[in-house]
């Protein structure tokens, strides 16, 4: 049982015993669904914590599971795959289900209702994320458009604006490209989320700015952030994911692209976006495959420090069992050796030959401090090292900053690193991770603190932080 107390100002912090410093080699997960007791399909998974329990539930392929803490998972509902968000600042997340644009509003941890919306057309659609598109405390909705590709015909990205948590309203729609995967992220730093959009067909992914209302504006070549290769305008993507994989405290981008070998010689592999920070007016610089070697049939990626020692990895879904040729393809779990190194570990982290997935998602499920993942219609647990971390749980007041508090960003300055996080609700095509902000810190010993920048520009420092420990901190204006 963990020790549990509150100690009161702006921050409750949940603690357990500190594990040490030394650093263990090797982190190996092992599958534990049928111990969870879970039949899991491979549809795409959400992490949240829809009862407020402490413990974080998942919805996988459109079924409910409630994590009965830690020990196993108790199927309570069977919905659509979607995206949670507290759309109504009630405390509770929300499920937002992109496919047929619907919402379900979450009574109390309790059950989920359908929530009656304003007419407006149903369009296919493969992912979304929540975030404050126009900074009132509200959480709205990215929705990218697909394709109906027997009629050639392209369905439009919109934002829907949160009408003070009682519906929504579209406001902003662009009908030009076949939308995958959908993320936000405030990558220049002005207080505001944008939105980086994967696109497929070989069409140009988009970087669209947001000029603080909601208004977006496609600054993709100008940013250089199309994710692409010499002779091709577009990278073919399914889904994509910001994180800080460098540590210096600006978030960049993985664009995942799916590449078959065509008559035109190989499309554009997927590739690593630099975040270039404020000197160069936060341009990307394209820094290539990193390691990421070829297959054909890449789709979904997850950024998460499974070993916990300060860099992001990166697991990242294949979607053909066979692709052309009768090659194989299989997921594969890349691990950040720093200085834009990646590494195939799949196979000694016990993840190797997975079957064909979009699903993709990192959580603690367990609360031990250890990044846990869900993918291929399986369960991992993560057996963890002796590395420290810290756990981050931000909340909005639900007036100015939205209850989630998506779009925050914390920061951890060491000796020789920056670490930056934020809190996301989107990545790759239509996953989830878990909301709760996880910083792997190596060997490092002693307090941290924790550099907190609120979605409305106000910035926040809490000193003093004991590392092996999950951190609640509430926005008080």
């Amino acid at each position: 049982m963990k020790k549990q107390w509150n100690i009161w100002s702006c921050v409750i912090v949940l603690g357990v015993a500190s594990v040490g410093s030394m650093i263990q080699a090797k982190t190996v997960f092992e599958e534990v669904s049928a111990e969870m007791k879970m039949e899991l399909s491979s549809g795409t998974a959400s992490w949240a914590d829809f009862d407020n329990d402490g413990w974080v539930d998942l919805n996988a392929g459109g079924v409910l599971w409630k994590n009965d803490q830690g020990k196993g998972f108790t199927k309570v509902a069977e919905k659509e795959p979607g995206v949670f968000g507290d759309f109504d600042n009630d405390g509770f997340p929300d499920l937002f289900a992109y496919g047929n644009q619907r919402l379900y509003r979450n009574k109390a941890g309790q059950e989920f209702v359908e929530v009656a919306l304003p007419e407006f057309d149903k369009v296919p659609s493969l992912g979304a994320c929540w975030g404050d598109m126009n900074n009132d405390g509200f959480l709205d909705l990215y929705v990218g458009g697909y394709e109906d590709w027997g009629n050639q015909v392209t369905f439009p990205d919109r934002v829907f604006l949160n009408e003070n948590g009682k519906s929504f309203a579209i406001a902003w729609s662009d009908a030009r490209y076949r939308a995958r995967g959908v993320m936000a992220c405030d990558f220049d730093r002005d207080n505001d989320l944008d939105i980086y959009v994967s696109n497929y067909r070989l069409q140009p992914n988009v970087l669209w700015v947001n000029d603080g209302s909601g208004n977006l504006q496609d600054v993709t070549k100008a940013f250089n952030a199309l994710a692409t290769s010499e002779g091709f305008d577009g990278g073919h993507a399914i889904g994509s994911a910001w994180g800080d994989f460098d540590n210096d405290g600006q978030i960049d981008i993985f664009a995942g692209n799916f590449a078959h070998r065509d008559g035109r010689g190989d499309q554009p592999k997927s590739r690593f976006l630099r975040n270039l920070g404020p000197e160069k007016k936060f341009v990307f610089e394209d820094r290539g495959t990193c390691g990421v070697f070829y297959q054909e049939s890449y789709a979904s990626p997850a950024a998460g420090d499974y070993d916990n020692d300060g860099d992001l990895d990166l697991f990242f879904t294949a979607v053909y069992a066979s692709a052309s040729f009768g090659v194989a393809n299989y997921p594969v779990l890349f691990r950040n050796d720093g200085d834009w190194t990646f590494t195939d570990v799949s196979e000694a982290a016990g993840v190797a030959k997975l079957g064909a997935t979009y699903q993709a998602a990192w959580a603690d499920f367990d609360n031990d401090g250890q990044l846990d993942l869900i993918g291929s219609g399986k369960l991992f647990r993560n057996k963890g090292n002796k590395n420290q971390w810290i756990k981050i749980r931000l909340e909005g007041d639900g007036k100015k900053i939205n209850r989630d508090a998506i779009g925050a960003q914390v920061r951890i300055t060491l000796k020789d690193r920056t670490l930056s996080r934020q809190v996301e609700a989107g990545t790759g095509q239509g996953n989830q991770n878990s909301p709760i902000l996880h910083v792997g810190l190596g060997s490092h010993a002693g307090t941290v603190t924790l550099e907190i920048a609120w979605p409305d520009g106000k910035k926040q420092n809490v000193k003093k932080v004991k590392t092996n420990e999950l951190v609640k901190v509430r926005y008080s204006p």
